[in-house]
């Protein structure tokens, strides 16, 4: 930090202190917004966090002057949190920016218009990024994260504050989000029920009243919820929905959202093209679309081995492990098409130890009983359509469709 007179600080301080009374009292909600971010490192920011550590008594300052102290409760622990953040004391600058939020948000109450709907999407936004910072600071000195859980705690108090009538319940669908990402990011995604309850079935609510970058971002999580619980139906709905109408040059979102996307796409019996793939970096599931294009099981296992890591951390490793039985399908149907180019009379009849020896070839050693017990799982969800000819080990395939397609269903369970 170069060298700062006392007087410059002083000067720095009572500059930020003006701008904020002015915004609040002038109501003017875009001046006052970049005046709460904390995380964002802006000069000004960093400047004034410089000027709080030369000059330390600007909670004096505040006290003796009538338009101040008005707003004191909001503005001495955000000017902490600033000074906290500028020296890494992370924890300190969350504890004060929670204290500046509370009381913020105990006036906005009090304010019948919605002018302020920018800062308290600051606020919910700088509390989740702020706690996030602050429990891995935590957790480096040992000590137990619990300030994401305590950003949820404030969030939900000012969900409640938008909930209502009136013009502020716009800004409701923002802070929905901001819950869900901490609900994701604590594995408490459970929580996430109560709130979508209220955005979907409070008469008050017209979920097209809401801007779209909100209503992308609300989809995008509540379809990550529906592939969560297998509902891969309503999953495809909202996730294409975010697809359909997110920035077409935000790439890195998009990439987000085809993350989960391909997956249920995949379930229901759709596969992207390998351009898609390439395009957003998300080649791990190439060989997962070769193996059901190919009906190879051992392709499909190691690309799930391969990106084990990669599949578990976005919580859809369960979903491609069960693609196995489109993968039998696919396996079955190529030995039905050779046999019925070498012998169409006999295509239908196809012999359980023929399987198990393309098995075999794909280093899958299944034995006669296996194989007809999955066989008949695929009979019985509908992936394949036949009857099995017990004492002869043949599956005798119906000589109509024997191969249904999903066609955007996803399979019985």
């Amino acid at each position: 930090m170069a060298y700062m007179s006392m007087g410059e600080a002083h000067r720095r301080i009572t500059e930020f202190l003006n701008r904020f009374s002015e915004a609040v009292f002038s109501q003017d909600g875009p001046s006052l917004k970049p005046l709460l971010a904390v995380s964002s490192n802006s000069a000004n920011l960093l400047s004034l966090a410089d000027a709080l550590r030369v000059f330390q008594d600007a909670s004096r300052l505040i006290k003796q002057s009538d338009k101040y102290s008005q707003l004191g409760e909001i503005i001495v622990p955000l000017l902490r949190s600033f000074q906290s953040s500028r020296i890494g004391h992370v924890v300190d600058a969350y504890n004060a920016f929670e204290k500046s939020a509370n009381a913020f948000l105990q006036e906005f109450r009090n304010w019948e218009s919605a002018w302020a709907m920018e800062p308290v999407y600051t606020i919910a936004y700088e509390i989740r990024v702020l706690a996030e910072r602050a429990d891995r600071e935590l957790a480096s000195m040992g000590k137990n994260p619990e300030k994401l859980k305590g950003a949820g705690s404030f969030l939900m108090k000012v969900f409640g504050a938008l909930a209502g009538k009136g013009p502020k319940r716009v800004g409701a669908l923002y802070v929905t989000c901001q819950l869900f990402k901490v609900y994701f990011k604590l594995g408490t995604v459970h929580l996430c029920r109560s709130v979508i309850r209220s955005i979907e079935t409070a008469k008050i609510f017209d979920f097209e009243e809401f801007p779209m970058r909100d209503k992308v971002t609300y989809m995008y999580y509540t379809g990550r919820l529906e592939v969560f619980n297998e509902n891969f139906l309503a999953a495809d709905q909202k996730l294409t929905y975010a697809l359909m109408h997110c920035n077409p040059r935000s790439e890195g979102n998009i990439r987000m959202i085809l993350k989960y996307l391909i997956p249920v796409k995949l379930s229901i019996g759709i596969l992207p093209k390998m351009w898609l793939l390439e395009k957003y970096n998300l080649v791990e599931y190439s060989d997962v679309v070769k193996a059901l294009k190919r009906g190879d099981l051992r392709l499909l296992r190691h690309a799930l081995q391969e990106h084990e890591d990669q599949f578990l951390r976005s919580g859809v490793y369960l979903v491609l492990e069960k693609l196995e039985l489109q993968v039998y399908q696919r396996l079955v149907k190529k030995i039905y098409i050779i046999q019925k180019q070498r012998d169409p009379s006999k295509a239908h009849q196809v012999k359980l130890e023929v399987i198990v020896k393309a098995l075999k070839w794909l280093e899958m050693d299944k034995d006669v009983d296996e194989v007809e017990c999955i066989m008949a799982i695929l009979i019985y969800k509908n992936l394949m359509k036949g009857y099995f000819a017990h004492k002869s080990k043949v599956v005798v395939l119906s000589k109509q469709d024997p191969f249904p397609k999903l066609n955007g269903n996803p399979v019985n369970s």
